[in-house]
């Protein structure tokens, strides 16, 4: 009998919510905390700013690049060995990393943190979902939710009183009691579900996903300094097309694909992962811009760009629980709609920029943001994770976080080059030393316009959602003119 036979135990709930909020803290504290370190490495290893940016760029490659496996090798040997062998390796990266005697060592454990990290990130809301019954799974991925932002909060404070009083190294070795409890906390409390035997894993798809996503993340990641139309940019575009078609045709033939495109069938599944990769490029390309409006255009110091810039997180995580919550009472797709509008609402506002804004004028621009982003999140995670098929929770689970993580690199790539672009339309030609050292008139109608850009983008998804609500409710009214009327707890879902 398979674990899809055996009826959920409810009962362990919360050590299990511990168990997977230790690891998106650790995976999300660790991407800030590290960027923090990076002026700091360059000293301590005697290197270069090319060398050592890869201890960055080959952590997020790798974890990108590993996620929709682990999801599908999750949903054929299980959750929980899974989740509980990224977090040792996690930390034994960790612990490999802080040891480290040369930049190169660190890039190469580096890399070995990341696989760990991809095992952890990529089931947190799968198992979530296994763990909380359907009635309060808003509420549980709008905590997990709120987790992510207290890790990217305290994760630039943390790193910068570590490097402050004692070194780089602490920045790793911070890891290592949060991963040890960790991992005793799923070993002891997450449930051991065994999945139907007798699956195989599609070697020959993972091989071609690999290397398209890494084509598609290298190619966004050094667009920025050399441009989308350089050749080697061109390359690897056309190499990411090459390698996601041979995936698609892949998949399609096999048995046991890595993703089963049935579950794209589900408008509610589909939906929610466009417009949730829709609000990931819009938060992210912008907060990669607002330090350079607020320290290099405003002139403030670096302590109060760290507060401003908590706004957004800090508003996130106060309102994800209260709204997955809420989505849990009334529905998913009217609370990501009034997610959506508080948002563009925001932006409308952040477009309004200039060189005389105020620090209290930049928080309240930017609060109704992180607030949208905080309604619209919770219940946008429930409703992908409830509309997968049981026994693809795992996979389910992993595109999510690829749709996350695809969604930041898009936006910080995308937009960076919008508004490096309008600055240069502005000044009349390429700048000496960059767009940062345009004129900060110039720097504001470039970041305005980037704006408008990021209002029209989030509209789409907004017009996008609320055709998907009236579609949902159209389908409801219908089933009920003949007869068949739905039950409360499958019209919440729908909705």
């Amino acid at each position: 009998m398979s674990s899809w036979d055996v009826p959920p135990d409810y009962r362990r709930k919360w050590y299990v919510m511990a168990a997977v909020a230790m690891g998106t803290f650790l995976g999300t504290i660790d991407g800030s905390i590290v960027n923090v370190t990076l002026p700091t490495l360059v000293g301590a290893f005697n290197s270069e700013l090319a060398i050592v940016q890869w201890v960055v760029l080959a952590y997020l490659l790798t974890v990108a690049t590993l996620m929709l496996s682990v999801g599908r090798l999750a949903d054929m040997f299980g959750k929980k060995q899974i989740y509980a062998g990224g977090m040792v390796i996690f930390t034994l990266g960790s612990l490999a990393c802080g040891l480290s005697a040369s930049i190169y060592m660190l890039i190469v454990f580096r890399v070995l943190q990341a696989v760990g990290a991809a095992m952890v990130v990529a089931l947190g809301p799968a198992i979530i979902t296994e763990a909380f019954p359907p009635t309060e799974r808003g509420r549980a991925l709008g905590i997990s939710g709120a987790t992510v932002s207290v890790g990217i909060v305290l994760g630039p404070a943390l790193g910068g009183i570590l490097l402050h009083y004692l070194s780089w190294h602490w920045i790793f070795f911070v890891n290592l009691p949060v991963g040890i409890a960790g991992v005793l906390l799923v070993t002891r409390f997450v449930p051991q579900r065994k999945p139907t035997g007798g699956q195989r894993f599609d070697f020959a798809g993972a091989t071609t996903m690999f290397f398209s996503l890494l084509s598609l993340l290298l190619a966004l990641t050094f667009a920025q300094r050399i441009g989308f139309d350089a050749l080697p940019i061109l390359a690897l575009l056309a190499g990411f097309l090459v390698f996601v078609c041979a995936f698609i045709l892949i998949e399609r033939n096999s048995a046991q694909p890595i993703v089963d495109f049935g579950m794209f069938g589900n408008p509610l599944f589909s939906v929610n992962l466009i417009t949730g990769f829709v609000t990931f490029v819009a938060i992210s390309g912008t907060l990669i811009l607002m330090p350079f409006y607020l320290q290099g255009i405003l002139g403030l110091d670096s302590l109060h760009v760290g507060v401003l810039l908590a706004v957004h997180p800090i508003a996130m995580g106060l309102v994800a629980p209260l709204s997955g919550a809420l989505s849990d009472r009334v529905g998913v797709r009217p609370i990501a709609v009034v997610g959506l509008l508080a948002m563009l609402g925001g932006y409308i506002a952040v477009s309004s920029l200039d060189l005389s804004t105020t620090p209290l004028g930049y928080a309240l621009r930017l609060l109704p943001v992180g607030l949208g982003v905080g309604i619209f999140q919770s219940p946008n995670n429930s409703a992908i994770m409830g509309a997968a098929p049981r026994a693809r929770l795992g996979v389910a689970s992993s595109i999510l976080a690829l749709t996350r993580t695809l969604g930041q690199t898009v936006g910080i790539s995308v937009l960076s080059t919008v508004w490096a672009g309008r600055v240069m339309v502005h000044a009349g030609g390429a700048i000496p030393g960059g767009a940062t050292m345009a004129p900060s008139a110039v720097q504001i109608v470039a970041l305005r316009e980037t704006i408008d850009f990021v209002v029209f983008w989030v509209a789409l998804g907004l017009v996008l959602s609320i055709y998907a609500l009236w579609r949902e409710r159209a389908q409801v009214a219908q089933r009920l003119a003949v007869g068949q009327m739905p039950s409360p707890s499958t019209f919440r879902k729908e909705n």
